[in-house]
């Protein structure tokens, strides 16, 4: 199999030769600075060629902005830049720019994805997410209460323009999945109620994922935190998988996968077990290996490699990584399985 046949069989439950050994994320900076001093070349820098260098599958990422580069920054982190709807008027010249899809890329990675040497996918603000970032974390909150009217526009502006980023996109290349960024909980689970969800956010999901579905676009959502609750929210707006299922957050996906046997998922790799040695993290990779040799999930980190993983700690995770995932195809339960059109799987 090539990387986009690998991916579509493993992520609609159909054999697969191996599991995919993939980053779904690219890594911290002060993670490829310290690799720098270690072995990784220094004039490695870019994501996509540390995936060669590694061995990895290529999955090419295009995170889609709201904002547009000269729009106004918040003065700290957390902080929001409008108060009102009339702020966000005055700002709205500032959003939801037409010009955010760059075609020149993704022509070229169509050519990579039509020979099945990538898998293309895209990111966009969520419904959560992005009114969090005009309005600040705190004040965000009490909106949901307190400006209900102003929330209500903002997402619905967000929907049309997500609406017209996926017919941009879908113009040039069809990606294999997306995903919204949402990061709508945290290690204790979700930061609003599922009837803040049901009101709010769920309307805008029902109008935006009809238009991937249709498309053959997989909609994930990422969400930092423990999402065992609102993975029922996000099944029922229509969201296929989740991503990146942080272990220290509490989250199990045993329990994922039997309480969501349709779904799919990416990442939960614990990265706190890669500086502990060999011996842990193969015990992390047996306990992940039933649950994916049983299709729709990638293994990868549970998050964004920390500096703390030494190259060579890297490089054993990677050799973990390549014999669990033949393993993984040679633990594949047996049976008839529907296979998509246009993927030629050997069935051995």
């Amino acid at each position: 199999m090539n990387t986009r046949q690998r991916f579509q069989a493993v992520m609609n439950f159909q054999p697969f030769d191996r599991l995919p050994v993939v980053e779904w994320a690219s890594w911290w900076d002060q993670t490829i600075e310290r690799w720098h001093n270690e072995g990784l070349p220094r004039n490695i820098t870019d994501r996509y060629d540390i995936y060669s260098h590694f061995g990895l599958e290529q999955y090419k990422q295009a995170w889609l902005r709201p904002r547009s580069a000269d729009c106004p920054q918040p003065k700290s982190h957390g902080d929001g830049i409008i108060a009102s709807e009339e702020e966000y008027q005055s700002l709205r010249k500032y959003l939801f720019p037409r010009d955010a899809v760059d075609y020149r890329r993704f022509e070229s990675w169509a050519k990579e994805q039509q020979s099945g040497d990538a898998v293309i996918w895209f990111t966009v603000d969520g419904f959560f997410w992005f009114p969090r970032t005009l309005l600040g974390i705190e004040r965000h909150l009490y909106a949901f209460y307190d400006q209900q009217d102003l929330m209500r526009r903002i997402n619905d502006d967000l929907v049309e323009w997500i609406l017209y980023v996926i017919e941009e996109i879908c113009s040039v290349c069809t990606p294999d999945f997306m995903t919204f960024a949402e990061d709508m909980s945290y290690n204790h689970g979700p930061m609003l109620s599922k009837r803040m969800f049901d009101r709010f956010l769920l309307p805008c999901y029902k109008r935006v994922i009809p238009s991937l579905v249709e498309k053959g676009i997989i909609p994930i959502i990422d969400s930092d935190g423990d999402v065992t609750i609102p993975a029922y929210w996000f099944e029922e707006a229509g969201i296929q998988g989740i991503l990146p299922l942080e272990r220290q957050a509490g989250v199990d996906i045993a329990r994922l996968r039997q309480e969501h046997p349709a779904m799919r998922f990416i990442g939960h790799f614990d990265k706190m077990t890669m500086w502990r040695g060999e011996a842990v993290m193969r015990m992390e990779f047996e306990r992940l290996l039933p649950i994916a040799a049983r299709g729709g999930y990638l293994i990868s980190v549970d998050h964004q490699t920390p500096p703390g993983v030494s190259y060579q700690e890297y490089l054993t995770f990677l050799s973990l990584f390549r014999e669990y995932a033949v393993e993984a195809s040679m633990q594949q339960p047996p049976g008839e399985i529907k296979i998509a059109e246009g993927l030629e799987i050997d069935k051995r």
